[in-house]
Formats: C-alpha cells, sequence, structure tokens
C-alpha cells in the first residue's frame, strides 16, 4: 500500500467517526453534573464563568444563588428544588427545646456559602426563601445566565428571582406554589422568559418591572420577551410594571383571578411602548381579595392602567366573568395614582362572553383606540 492511499484511509477513517460521533468534545463543552445527595450551590460556586451545570433527577432542598454566567439546567420534570429542610438543634435530655427556638440551618439552606464575591443584597435574596436568585450589581450587571428544565416548588417569596441582569434566559421552568411571584425580574435587560408553567403562585405567576423598591419612572427592557408560556391559578398572570419596550406573547392565562396587567404611574418616562398579541386569556375568575394597591380581582381580561403606547392586538379574551372595578375582557382604567392611559392601540382582537364589558375604555386618558375587535358590549358603548 502507497503512502497516498495510507493517508487517504487515514481521511476516511477521521471522516467516518466524526459522523459516529467518536471523535473527543471540544473543551468548549466544559460542564458538571449534580446528583441527589449532592449541592447545586456548591456546583454553582466551584463553576468557571460560562459553564454548563447539568442537574440530575431528583429533590433538591435548597437556595440556589448565582452571580455569574453559566447555565444551569435540570432533566425535565425530574428536577425539583424545593426549599431547605432544617435540621433541629441538638439538645440534651435534661435542657427541652422551647418552641420557637432557633434552629439550624441544613446544608445548602440558606446559610450555606455563597460564591466569592456576591454583594449582601445577593446573600439576602438567597436568605429570603426564594428558589433561584440571580443577582448581578447596578455597576456589573450578570449577563448571560441561562436557567431551564427544572421545577422551584414551595418557597415562601418567589421561585425564580432575577436583579441586575442582562440577557437572561429562564425556559421549560415550572414556578408552582410560591408565596410571591412565580418567575420575577427587576433592573434588567434583554431578558426571555418562554415556554414556563408559572400556577398557584400567591401574586403574578410572571412578573418584570423596573425596581420594587421605590416609585419612579419606567426603564428600558431593551425588547424583553414574554411567550409561550402558561399562567394558570395565580393572583395574575403575566404583570409587567414600569417597564418599557417588550413584548408578551402567545401565552396561555387561564384561571388566575387576572389575566395581563399592564401597570404605570405618574413617573416620567411612562410605562408602555410594548406589544400584547397571539394569547389566549380565557376564565380568568378566581377571586382575590383586594390589597392597599388594587381592589379585589376576578374575572379580568387585560387591564391596561397609566400605560401608552402600547399595542393589544390578535388576542383571543373569552369568559373572564366577575363584580370587580377591574372585571372585564380589555380595561383601559385610571391609574391609582392619577396616570391616564394613552395612546393605546387595541385592534383585531376577539372579545368575547366578558362581564362586565368585553371592552372597557375608563378615565380621562386621551389618543386610545380601539379599532376591528370582534366583541359584543362595550363601555361606553359603540366600541364593537
Amino acid at each position: 500500500m502507497t503512502n497516498r492511499q495510507i493517508k487517504s484511509l487515514t481521511c476516511i477513517a477521521v471522516v467516518m467517526a466524526a459522523g459516529l460521533g467518536v471523535l473527543a468534545p471540544s473543551a468548549s463543552a466544559a460542564g458538571r453534573r449534580v446528583h441527589p445527595g449532592d449541592s447545586i450551590q456548591d456546583a454553582v460556586n466551584s463553576a468557571r464563568p460560562g459553564d454548563i451545570i447539568t442537574v440530575m433527577p431528583g429533590t433538591y432542598y435548597e437556595n440556589v444563588l448565582i452571580t455569574k454566567r453559566l447555565t444551569l439546567r435540570g432533566w425535565g420534570a425530574g428536577t425539583v428544588i424545593k426549599p431547605p429542610v432544617t435540621a433541629v438543634t441538638p439538645t440534651t435530655p435534661t435542657t427541652p427545646t422551647a418552641p420557637g427556638t432557633p434552629v439550624a440551618p441544613a446544608p445548602g439552606a440558606s446559610g450555606a456559602p455563597v460564591a466569592p464575591g456576591a454583594s449582601g443584597r445577593a446573600l439576602a435574596c438567597s436568605q429570603a426563601d426564594t428558589g433561584i436568585c440571580v443577582m448581578g450589581t447596578a455597576e456589573q450587571p450578570v449577563v448571560g445566565v441561562d436557567i431551564r428544565s427544572l421545577t422551584v416548588s414551595g418557597f415562601k417569596r418567589n421561585g425564580v428571582w432575577a436583579s441586575y441582569t442582562d440577557r437572561l434566559s429562564v425556559q421549560r421552568v415550572t414556578a408552582e406554589n410560591n408565596g410571591t411571584w412565580g418567575i420575577a425580574q427587576e433592573r434588567s435587560t434583554r431578558g426571555l422568559f418562554r415556554d414556563n408553567v408559572a400556577r398557584d403562585n400567591a401574586e403574578s405567576g410572571l412578573f418584570i418591572a423596573n425596581t420594587v423598591e421605590r416609585e419612579g419612572g419606567a426603564t428600558d427592557t431593551l425588547g424583553a420577551v414574554v411567550r409561550r408560556n402558561t399562567l394558570t391559578g395565580n393572583r395574575i398572570g403575566v404583570t409587567v410594571r414600569r417597564v418599557r419596550n417588550l413584548a408578551v406573547y402567545g401565552n396561555s392565562v387561564t384561571g388566575n383571578c387576572g389575566g395581563i396587567f399592564v401597570v404605570g404611574d405618574e413617573g416620567e418616562p411612562g410605562a408602555g411602548d410594548m406589544t400584547i398579541r397571539g394569547n389566549r386569556i380565557h376564565e380568568n375568575n378566581k377571586f382575590c381579595k383586594g390589597n392597599s394597591r388594587l381592589p379585589d380581582i376576578q374575572g379580568v381580561g387585560i387591564v391596561l392602567t397609566g400605560a401608552e403606547e402600547t399595542v393589544v392586538r390578535s388576542n383571543s379574551i373569552r369568559g373572564n366573568v366577575g363584580a370587580s372595578p377591574l372585571s372585564g375582557g380589555i380595561l383601559l382604567f385610571k391609574s391609582f395614582v392619577g396616570a391616564t392611559n394613552t395612546d393605546n392601540v387595541i385592534r383585531d382582537n376577539v372579545v368575547r362572553d366578558n362581564k362586565p364589558a368585553d371592552l372597557a375604555n375608563q378615565g380621562t386618558g386621551t389618543g386610545n383606540r380601539f379599532v376591528n375587535n370582534r366583541c359584543g358590549s362595550s363601555v361606553p358603548a359603540g366600541m364593537c
């Protein structure tokens, strides 16, 4: 066999090996796996920026704090993160523990070590009974975190909470039975929230805001996307509060007290400049008692309050029925702090069987247009 033939056979062997997938993985495939009994937080702390952490099927009782770029992915519904289980402080038989005595945190609980350089605010997030915290700072937002294919369940505060992030991606995550929000983000840009399930959370299933610590003008999300999520059994399916420049589309919102809320105030710039389209918002007829900010909520499809330049189009909004001031299909409602709705466009929606009305335009805002909607009733009359 000639040298040329040997070289030719060698090349063929390499090509065949590549086609069969037997070549060694590249260095860019760096990652690590976490198994039941391991600590997710330990893996996060020791990861390098850009690493992939795969959490194998099982239930993990801990809070997770992320302050660097990485991917945290589970194994679908089989990967579940729940609140830490506390361990009773050992006592001697002659010294019984009084009721209410503090107990030590379990391994991986909120008192567990966190990543070097984590801010006090980031640590506080982890200690506040939230499942996964993604925390940057104003000076250095955390960029490119990807969370996917896992469940966060039963936390006293939030399932997933993010602050000072850019390009955060949360996909195929189930956030359920959490005491405030299912998946929430503030002070952040270019977030992607897609194909998630948020159910039975005490407040919003998905919540995007400028900040939760103070009032103020709306911030630019630089094109955040809330897409193809399933929101059910929450107080509100999706809330976008004091933000601008994002899209909410293709979501299924049903069985909540309210469907989608766009919330602004008198701050500048105003909230809005967003698109809400192609959503299915049906029978959000659960009853939620009012609070200091909102009246009772029941039978709410889409509410714009203090919003501007928002387009609501091509949504299916059916069977939202209630007796709240906010009840109905699509409602433009004057903000409780006096901000009006201005220059919003409501068009090409199917709005049927909502009560007290399919469409309602309240308050003194100007420039709002209702165009080509298929509906049966409106306040004032004549918009259908």
